[in-house]
C-alpha cells in the first residue's frame, strides 16, 4: 500500500513537472497591466506626479520627487515590458517589490487591509465601516433619482478604501516570481539554454 502511494505519488509529480512553466507565465502576465498602466499612467502627466510626490501638505512629502517619480515610473513601465517577454525576471523583480513597499507604506498603509471598503469582518475599520454607511445612502439617493439598474448593470458600486491589500498581493507575486525565475516560455529561459549549457 506505501509503495502503490509513493508510485502514485511520484507519477503525479512527473506529470505536474511537464506543466510547472504555467505558474511562473501566469504570475507574469497577471503583473504585466497592472504595471504597465501604473507606469504609462504616470507618463501622460509627469508633472503632477512629480508635484504629488514632493509636496508634504497634500501629496506624499517625498525627498528628490523628480528623480523618485521617474524612477517609479520606468520602473513599471520596463517592468511590464520584461514581465511580458521573460526578461530580466528575476532582475526586475526587486525594483518593482522597492515599489511597491513604497506605495505600500506611505500611500496605503493610513488606509488598512482592505482595497474595497467592507462594513464587516476582521479587516474592516471605522474608516471601512463609515465608507459603507455612505455608499447605503448613496445608493438610496440614486434608487430614488437616477436610473439604478443602468447604473449598475456593468458591476456593483463600491468604495475604493486604497488599503494595503493589492501592493501586498503584488509584492508577494513577484517574490514568488524572483525564486521561481520566469519559467520555460521566457527569453531568460531561451538564453539559459543557449549560454549555460554550452559550458
Amino acid at each position: 500500500m506505501i509503495n502503490l502511494m509513493a508510485n502514485t505519488h511520484a507519477l503525479f509529480l512527473k506529470i505536474i513537472k511537464l506543466f510547472d512553466f504555467t505558474a511562473p507565465l501566469l504570475l507574469r502576465l497577471y503583473l504585466v497591466p497592472i504595471f504597465w498602466m501604473a507606469g504609462t499612467k504616470k507618463t501622460d502627466d509627469m508633472d503632477s506626479i512629480i508635484s504629488w510626490f514632493g509636496n508634504p501638505d497634500w501629496g506624499l512629502g517625498l525627498p528628490f520627487p523628480t528623480v523618485l517619480a521617474y524612477l517609479a515610473t520606468y520602473t513599471e513601465v520596463i517592468g511590464a515590458i520584461f514581465l511580458l517577454v521573460g526578461f530580466g525576471v528575476r532582475w526586475i523583480s526587486i525594483p518593482l517589490m522597492f515599489t511597491m513597499i513604497v506605495a505600500a507604506v506611505t500611500v496605503h498603509l493610513q488606509n488598512g487591509w482592505l482595497a474595497i471598503a467592507e462594513g464587516t469582518g476582521i479587516f474592516s475599520t471605522d474608516r471601512t465601516v463609515g465608507a459603507i454607511e455612505k455608499l447605503d445612502k448613496a445608493k438610496e439617493i440614486l434608487k430614488e433619482n437616477a436610473n439604478y439598474d443602468w447604473l449598475t448593470e456593468n458591476g456593483s458600486l463600491v468604495i475604493l478604501n486604497n488599503g494595503v491589500e493589492f501592493a501586498t498581493t503584488y509584492f508577494i507575486m513577484l517574490l514568488a516570481l524572483l525564486y521561481l525565475g520566469s519559467g520555460k516560455l521566457s527569453i531568460d529561459h531561451l538564453l539559459y539554454k543557449k549560454f549555460m549549457n554550452n559550458q
